[in-house]
């Protein structure tokens, strides 16, 4: 009898770690599931930001926290470890159904983050952006009004560019803290971001003549594709150690701008957005809280971006 009681005894100690280790299994594989598909959501679906300023107001507001569509314009890939290490990279994009689209609100990787005449991607730093222009646009600013060549309609957030001609018009812009000057930031081309313009907006394979003015306009972007300097001596433009007198380009470029242009670096100041730098496009507020109280803003939960 004593023998059969410690047989029991094991056998159903046995059993019941059997038992838990199926489940424990059962756990880990099911919360395994759950991460890749969170992970997949993550890189080809669909990713959340947190707005941290004010330069997209009213659209969007500190504490708000959107959904950005990747999906639909197609999910980026490239290697992650390298640009966390600040190496080149190179940046694939996925088939998707649709372009990126003027009055989108696009997330991006700010491509001026070490210096403001080179392109560089650094994957930590995101901005996000209304799209004033798309490839293939020729766009000018007057009277701080956007416009974009054969376009009935003014891109952007019409107010904004209202209180900024208002201020730029009473010479009230400096009272401000308001730069006036804009890209290319050369004395050779008097632009502000009252008066800008026209930019075409290169669209991949289209070609542009090289003078001075474009090779002011489109160095930085010639000399991203390229990994090539771009020089000109006298009259004569030069690519690395080859002279050309016209650039055709290899990706597409945006212009961006925030909604409160009064206080918004944008494409402005520092020029075009590189296609592949781009996230995807804002498409929800899913979640809404005070920086300076907590609180939530439920009149901004699930709220459509526009």
């Amino acid at each position: 009898m004593i023998v059969n009681y410690g047989y029991n005894v094991m056998t159903h100690f046995w059993g019941n770690l059997k038992k838990i280790l199926t489940i424990a299994l059962d756990i880990a594989f099911y919360g395994c599931l759950v991460i890749l598909a969170w992970v997949f959501l993550q890189v080809f679906v669909v990713t959340s930001f947190k707005i941290p300023s004010d330069s997209m107001e009213p659209t969007l507001v500190a504490g708000d926290n959107i959904l950005v569509d990747k999906c639909s314009t197609g999910a980026r890939l490239f290697d992650l470890l390298k640009s966390l290490n600040k190496e080149e990279v190179e940046i694939h994009r996925m088939p998707g159904w649709r372009d990126f689209r003027r009055n989108d609100v696009l997330v991006f990787n700010f491509p001026y983050p070490g210096r403001w005449d080179s392109i560089a991607f650094d994957v930590t730093l995101y901005y996000v952006k209304r799209c004033v222009a798309v490839p293939g646009d020729t766009l000018t600013i007057r009277d701080a009004h956007y416009r974009v060549s054969g376009c009935p309609e003014v891109p952007g957030c019409v107010p904004a560019q209202d209180e900024l001609q208002q201020l730029l018009q009473h010479g009230r812009a400096e009272d401000f803290g308001i730069v006036t000057r804009s890209y290319p930031n050369r004395d050779e081309v008097p632009w502000t971001i009252g008066e800008f313009g026209p930019l075409y907006i290169p669209k991949r394979g289209s070609e542009v003549q090289m003078d001075s003015l474009n090779v002011l306009l489109y160095r930085n972007a010639m000399e991203w594709e390229q990994k090539k300097k771009v020089t000109m001596r006298g009259d004569t433009v030069w690519l690395g150690d080859s002279i050309i007198s016209s650039y055709r380009f290899r990706e597409n470029y945006y212009f961006v701008s925030g909604d409160k242009m009064v206080n918004s670096r944008d494409s402005r100041y520092w020029g075009l957005l590189p296609e592949p730098y781009i996230v995807g496009r804002a498409v929800r507020i899913w979640k809404s809280v005070d920086p300076l109280t907590g609180d939530w803003r439920w009149n901004r939960f699930m709220k459509k971006i526009e």
